[in-house]
Parts: C-alpha cells; structure tokens; sequence
C-alpha cells in the first residue's frame, strides 16, 4: 500500500473521532495528516511529509485556540445570575451563607460588611462559584 493511503486512512479515523468528541482539535490535525499525505502523494520524502503535517497540526491548533479565545464571554459583559432572587437556607460564620439557587445549593458571601441579612437576598456578582449576596436588586438588572 501507498503511503499516501496510510496517511489518508488515519486522516478519516481522526476525523471521524472528531465527530464524537465536537472540539475540533482532532479536525484540525487530522487536515494536517492528510496534508502529510498530499506530500506523499506527490512523492516528497518521508521528511517532508511528517514536517508538513507537523507544522500545520501545530499551526492550526494555535490558530484554532486564538479563535476559540476570542469567541469567549468579554469580561465587561455581566453574568445572567447577577440581579436574580436567592433563599438563603442558613447563614454561617464571617457572614457566608448556603443558598438555595437553580436547584442546587451554593456558598455565597455579602457584598458589604453592613448589608443586613435576610432570608431572601439578590445575587450582586459571583466571583468563580460563589455567589455575592446583597439585601436589594442591583441596579440595571
């Protein structure tokens, strides 16, 4: 069998694995081994093929990470939780809290050291999981 063929076959098989896994890294590099294939096809060395699908795998997983980066949330834009009602279930030490929140339960701090507690609180910001409490709706929302 031709090189060109091998390089083929395991092109398909990691496009075909990028359909079950939807990241389309193993797209990427698997447009990258059948560009390696293309190389042999046109009867360039074995050196030739491997640096081709080497240098455009790593170059198209670069590219594919910079536009999966730039299609993220911007850091202005506010969260869809801030504004929205919580029940606080208990209150613990230092002001935290445990809410009932989309059917789960959350840790959650007050925004301020003078906002007073209550039972039904708004969620002002969230910082990683947890939630930042505060007695009234946030302006805006």
């Amino acid at each position: 069998m031709a090189s060109y063929w091998i390089w083929w076959i395991v092109a398909a098989a990691l496009v075909a694995a990028e359909l079950i896994t939807g990241t389309f890294y193993l797209l990427v590099v698997g447009i990258a081994v059948a560009c390696g294939g293309v190389v042999a096809w046109l009867d360039g060395g074995a050196a030739y093929q491997w640096l081709t699908a080497s240098v455009l795998g790593v170059a198209g997983v670069i590219a594919l990470e910079r536009w999966k980066r730039g299609r993220g949330r911007s850091p202005d834009q506010p969260s869809l939780d801030v504004g929205q009602r919580v029940r606080v279930e208990s209150w613990g030490p230092a002001r935290t809290a445990r809410v009932s929140y989309r059917g789960s339960t959350w840790d959650a701090e007050l925004a301020s050291p003078d906002t007073p507690q209550s039972e039904t609180m708004y969620i002002a910001a969230t910082r990683g999981s947890v939630l930042i409490l505060s007695d009234r709706r946030p302006a805006g929302t």
